[in-house]
Parts: structure tokens; sequence; C-alpha cells
């Protein structure tokens, strides 16, 4: 039974088309019944006509506004040859149907205009002798109310598709759109993943490079010192693969990781500590912090925290020997400000301008988005009279 609705929906002209043919059998068999009975058919007429009709009933859906106009024409001929209406008239109140269901607004209104007038004009040409003026007007009305009836459900029919295909994009709207949102999440899921691991990772590898430098240069002449170096080298190494599994346990979702599993996200009270390992890989770093401190919210801590890692890490870097660097940690009324310097030589112009070739550059770009999702500011360039400066302004609200 399925097989079948589902053939019918496929070829709806058929359908119609098996309908026309049994409306027509239906005709010619009206139409001889009257010209024997009564002798008031007229075959030669009466049967194109109704063949014309049923055309209109086969191709409805196909051509719907080229069928109103075809019934349109066949009913005013039926007026002018004085062909009475038969069961093949039936057709004029499908094609009001169909044309206020499917056809363009023009023949709707075309279609309820000249229905309501279809059953005045019929009852005008072949009024009924046997009944009183009154009878035909009450005739009249019962045979114009079909024709508003089969507009009206064709015309709430429009209506319904039209609701149903409004929902349906609006569906196909949404779902682009949580599409949409959802790759711009994973795109900035693989920035903020990104930001971690080149922060984990240049930083401590290069206190890590530095420190084994060191120690291969003074190893047979001071067994000491490179020994020390050693040793921040393993502290500095456990440090990185704690930040790893920290950075790790954020990204691993639907697990449980017990508490202490994990090292928290470093944070302002962190940077003494930042700063003690970078003195200790060799480069002088003088910390002041003014204002007076308070609770920071946890995005803010770690933005300046990153912030002042990779200024120090880009020092290392950059700066060549014998640099010296400075970091303000300054508390305003409604912000933290960031002010990393050093007297080195500085990065070249394409890495802190465009980017940098072949990857590089990333510390700054990552430093301008971190910055980007707090609503702060930051500026970074060459210092007058030499070295870098980079400079940052992140909003402070008030932490809960």
């Amino acid at each position: 039974m399925q097989r079948l609705y589902d053939y019918l929906r496929r070829h709806p002209t058929r359908v119609d088309t098996f309908w026309a043919v049994v409306l027509f059998g239906m005709s010619v068999v009206g139409e001889a019944a009257r010209a024997d009975v009564r002798g008031t058919g007229d075959p030669l007429l009466g049967v194109p006509i109704a063949l014309l009709l049923c055309l209109v009933i086969a191709l409805r859906r196909r051509m719907p506004e080229k069928m109103l106009l075809l019934s349109i024409v066949i009913g005013v001929a039926q007026v002018l040859l004085n062909v009475a209406a038969g069961p093949a008239d039936f057709a004029m109140l499908v094609i009001v149907y169909t044309v206020a269901a499917t056809g363009a607004r023009w023949a709707s209104r075309t279609a309820l205009a000249l229905g309501l007038c279809a059953a005045p004009l019929a009852q005008l040409r072949w009024p009924n002798d046997q009944t009183s003026f009154l009878g035909n007007i009450a005739i009249m009305v019962f045979q114009t109310v079909p024709f508003a009836l089969a507009w009206v459900l064709g015309d709430s029919i429009r209506t319904r598709r039209a609701y149903f295909a409004q929902l349906e994009e609006r569906a196909a709207r949404l779902e682009k759109e949580r599409e949409a949102q959802a790759k711009v999440a994973v795109a900035a899921e693989r920035a903020r993943i990104a930001r971690e691991l080149h922060d984990v990772v240049a930083h401590n590898v290069s206190v890590m490079v530095v420190q084994a430098d060191g120690a291969a240069y003074v190893l047979d002449a001071a067994p000491d010192q490179a020994k020390k170096a050693l040793e921040t080298i393993s502290s500095t190494g456990r440090q990185a693969l704690a930040e790893m599994r920290r950075l790790l346990g954020v990204l691993r979702t639907g697990e449980h990781q017990e508490a202490g599993e994990y090292v928290p996200q470093p944070d302002v009270e962190q940077m003494g500590d930042l700063i003690e390992q970078c003195r200790t890989s060799g480069l002088p770093v003088d910390f002041k912090v003014e204002g007076t401190p308070r609770p920071l919210p946890s995005g803010v801590e770690l933005t300046a925290y990153r912030i002042v890692q990779e200024a120090l890490t880009n020092t290392r870097k950059h700066g060549g020997p014998n640099t010296g660097a400075s970091v303000r940690l300054v508390y305003f009324d409604d912000g933290l400000g960031l002010l990393v310097e050093d007297d080195g030589k500085g990065a070249p112009h394409e890495l802190y301008e465009e980017g940098g070739p072949d990857g590089q550059g990333h510390g700054l770009i990552g430093m301008r988005e971190r910055v980007g999702m707090v609503g702060g500011t930051l500026d970074a360039g060459p210092r007058p009279g030499g070295g870098f400066r980079i400079s940052a302004l992140l909003p402070l609200k008030p932490a809960h």
C-alpha cells in the first residue's frame, strides 16, 4: 500500500489523467442520455467541450495558469453556443482549487472572481422555468458556495505549504548557523591550544637550551656550574611536563581527574617564580609591582603570566648577549598594566609586524589574541635608544 501511495505522489499528472478519463466517460454518457431522453443535448458540441474540460483536469498541476485560461474560454463558449452545464463542468471547481493552491497570485484572484460569477451566469443563461424567481436565486447562491469553498480550501493549502516551507528554511538556516558556530568554536579552541602549547614549550625549551649550552661550555673548567645548569635543565623539564599534563587534562572531556593530578593554571602570584627562573638561566630581570595587589579574574591572571613569559622568552632568543630586562606590574583602579622592556638588539621587524616567515612570530600573535580575549590592548615594538618593549593594559573586574 505504501508503494502505491509513493507512486501516486511521484506521478500526479498520471493520477489526474485517470480521473479526467473517468470524468470524460461520465460526460459522454450524460450527453447521450440527455440527447435521447430530453432531446436537449448536442453531442457535436457537448463532447468536444467535455473533452477540453477533462484536459483541464489532466494538466491542472503541470500548468495551472494556462488551464485556468482554457477553462475560461470553454465557459464563454458554453454560454455563447448554448451548451448547458454537465458533469465535465466539475473541472471548473477543480481548477479554481488548484490555482488557489499552487498558481500565481493573479491567477488565484481571477479564479475567485470568475468562480463567483460562474453560477449566476449559468443560472441566467439556463434558468429553471418551473422554479420561481426566489427559487432561482436560491439555486444561484447554492451553486456559488462550492466555488467559494474550493478557493478557500486551495488558499489555505497554499498558506499551510508556505508556513511549512518557512519552517524548513528556518531549520536549515539554524543548522547552518550551528555548523558555523561549531567551526568558529573549533577554530577558537585550536588557537587556544596553540597558544598554550607555544607558551609552555617555547619558554621552557629556551631555558633548557641556554642552560645546556652553558653547561657544555663550562663542563671541564667549572664542573659545579655545569652540575647546577643540569639541575636547572632537569627542573625546567619537569615543569614543562607538568604544564603539558595540565593542558592535556583540560583537553580531555568526559574524564574525571582526581584533584591535584594536574597543576593549576599559572597566575600573577607565580610570576616571581618565573622571574627567578629567568635569572637562574642567566637573564638579569628587574621586577617591580606597583599599586595595591588584588584578586584578578582567572583569565586576566593567565594572560598576564603568559605575556611576561613570552616577552622574557623573546628577550633570550633575540636580545643577544649581556641583555638585561625589566618587568613592571601596575595595579590601576580599573586595569592591570604590564610593561616588559629589554636593552638588547630587539626582534626583527617582520616578527612583530607581519608574524614572521616560516611559522615564526607566533608568540606575539598569541599575545595579541590573549589580550583581545580579555578586552585589553597591547603594544609591541622597539624602544627608543635600543631594545624591545611590550606594554599591555588588561581591564579589571572584581573577582567573585
